[in-house]
């Protein structure tokens, strides 16, 4: 870690380290003596890793405000919040993704959280940095905690960039560490911060992670290096709900019992229902005041799906809440190839997958699921529980509520990557 906040360096040798180092060495010396008194053997040719790239990022830790639909009925006095700036009414912790930035833009991020945290994409094979800076809590300076970068799902070869602060490390305050990865298995994960995770997950500190297989190489797109699992666009669904007591709660220097945890509202891609319909918005972009933009900027991605009719669409479903959800498409097969970062199939190569048009995901699951977009018209995507199918408990539809829509053929451009 390294005092820089804005700086992605080398982590410092700190008497901490220093003291790792000295054990280390001391148990390398002793390894080496014993291996010095058997018998000699040829040496192994070491194995070479090239990766194909090096990917950096640079995220920072902080909380901020956001907005739940403002037709849902007030529940007083939690939400609206009181202390919450126009136009936004919940407060939350999250992630940004300042890669790039200057210092002094990094800096003004303080402050300003984004739910959920901005997706990371990989290539399967790549080096992965990904710099963590905490930059402190506006609206709780009393509270010194730390953050982490946990990579929900991914096999660390080294505990210390696992993100689980009783067995790694967290990132205090104006530190910045720097993880370090090797993703050798495609697939869709998730990320959050594990400090105080039941708290900081609810809060907001989550977020998507693709790897993408070493067989897109060949100018198609996958989802595992299986020809079968191929398709033309891909699109995120991540789930996860927000109680608002218990953000007004730490908002207000308040106590949360978690164990009467009841959320208000259920989110797909951290907005409710009618909001999961707008468009994707920029957090670094000043949006006009009263426009929707600004109301939604912290909450930048929309969760409409669009494609041409007869197009393989890829969702790539993922749940960091803390109850079960199962995402719907009436008349629309869903073909189920991958779980939790896995694809489905056996050792012996046996396709496991399965259709189904009713996807179950649990807290702490992904799914991937291809489907063929049907005839040209809109069709709804949702959650069956009708609980999670309002805000707050009031009229109408709400939470985790949006669309697909289907235009005819050829009528949409090739996504972009």
């Amino acid at each position: 870690m390294t005092d820089d906040t804005t700086s992605s360096v080398s982590p410092l040798l700190s008497r901490r380290n220093f003291l790792r180092a000295g054990v280390l060495g001391a148990a390398g010396t002793g390894v080496a003596m014993y291996a010095s008194k058997q018998a000699p053997r040829a040496a192994a040719a070491a194995p070479t890793f090239v990766p194909t790239k090096t990917d950096e990022v640079h995220l920072v830790g902080t909380d901020g405000w956001v907005s739940m639909p403002t037709s849902a009925p007030p529940v007083d006095p939690y939400w609206p919040d009181s202390y919450a700036p126009n136009p936004y009414n919940m407060y939350v912790f999250g992630f940004r993704n300042v890669t790039g930035l200057s210092d002094a833009q990094v800096i003004a991020q303080r402050g300003l959280a984004q739910i959920s945290a901005p997706i990371l994409a990989f290539d399967e094979g790549s080096e992965v940095k990904i710099s963590l800076t905490n930059l402190g809590l506006s609206q709780r300076p009393d509270l010194v905690d730390g953050h982490t970068m946990h990579w929900h799902g991914f096999n660390n070869a080294i505990p210390i960039f696992d993100g689980v602060p009783e067995m790694s490390a967290s990132v205090p305050i104006g530190k910045t560490m720097i993880y370090y990865y090797r993703p050798h298995d495609a697939g869709t994960f998730m990320y959050h911060c594990h400090f105080e995770d039941v708290e900081h997950v609810q809060m907001g500190m989550n977020g998507l992670i693709y790897v993408r297989p070493k067989m897109n190489a060949d100018g198609n797109r996958y989802v595992y290096n299986d020809a079968r699992t191929k398709y033309d666009r891909e699109f995120p669904l991540y789930l996860s709900e927000v109680q608002p007591e218990s953000h007004w709660r730490d908002a207000h220097i308040q106590i949360t019992d978690w164990a009467s945890y009841d959320p208000g509202f259920s989110l797909f891609n951290g907005r409710a229902y009618p909001d999961t319909l707008e468009g994707t918005f920029d957090p670094m972009t000043v949006y006009p005041a009263g426009s929707q933009g600004e109301r939604l900027r912290y909450q930048p991605r929309g969760s409409v799906i669009t494609a041409n009719a007869g197009e393989t669409i890829l969702l790539r479903i993922a749940s960091l809440g803390y109850i079960r959800h199962t995402i719907t498409l009436d008349g629309v097969p869903l073909h189920v190839v991958g779980a939790d970062a896995t694809q489905l199939i056996g050792a012996d190569g046996h396709d496991n997958s399965y259709i189904t048009n009713s996807v179950a995901v649990g807290p702490g699951e992904s799914r991937d699921v291809l489907f063929t977009a049907p005839a040209p018209g809109t069709y709804k995507l949702y959650d069956r529980n009708f609980s999670n199918l309002s805000n707050d408990g009031g009229g109408g539809y709400g939470g985790m509520l949006t669309e697909i829509r289907v235009s005819a053929p050829g009528t949409l451009p090739a996504q972009a990557r």
